[in-house]
């Protein structure tokens, strides 16, 4: 199997296994559930935005340059969330601009997003790493 077609094929079991865990993080209804529905799904969605940015620029300078644009942007998106013209109330309406804009502004959110950057890079070095290690033929 090529590098590249192994390091996709990564991309996506990582994606498929994030996605579940960030909207289980969402709804998640036990011990600690306030930190693990606001911030725990942040560390999560940080994660999400980094693997599927690197499915598209999986170079060597993208592990380090990803996580960075990622935090960047959901930064931005953090600090959008003070202003609420008609057009983003409305994209906000509905489940999936609630999941991706959010609905609230959180001073809080700022050092989860650190954190779930600092775990996307992580991943990302370590799909990078596994992808290029030969398989043992048997």
């Amino acid at each position: 199997m090529k590098v590249l077609t192994r390091k996709r094929s990564l991309i996506l079991l990582s994606i498929f296994f994030v996605v579940p865990l960030g909207l289980y993080s969402k709804y998640y209804q036990g011990i600690g559930s306030l930190w693990v529905n606001d911030y725990g799904a942040a560390i999560w969605y940080e994660v999400f935005w980094c693997l599927f940015a690197f499915y598209f620029f999986s170079g060597k300078k993208a592990i380090k340059l990803i996580p960075i644009y990622v935090f960047i942007i959901t930064c931005l998106l953090e600090i959008l969330q003070l202003w609420n013209p008609p057009i983003l109330a409305l994209m906000r309406s509905h489940i999936l601009g609630k999941l991706l804009l959010g609905t609230t502004f959180s001073w809080w959110d700022f050092p989860h997003y650190i954190i779930g950057c600092l775990v996307g890079w992580l991943c990302l070095e370590l799909i990078d790493k596994f992808s290029k290690l030969s398989l043992r033929e048997g």
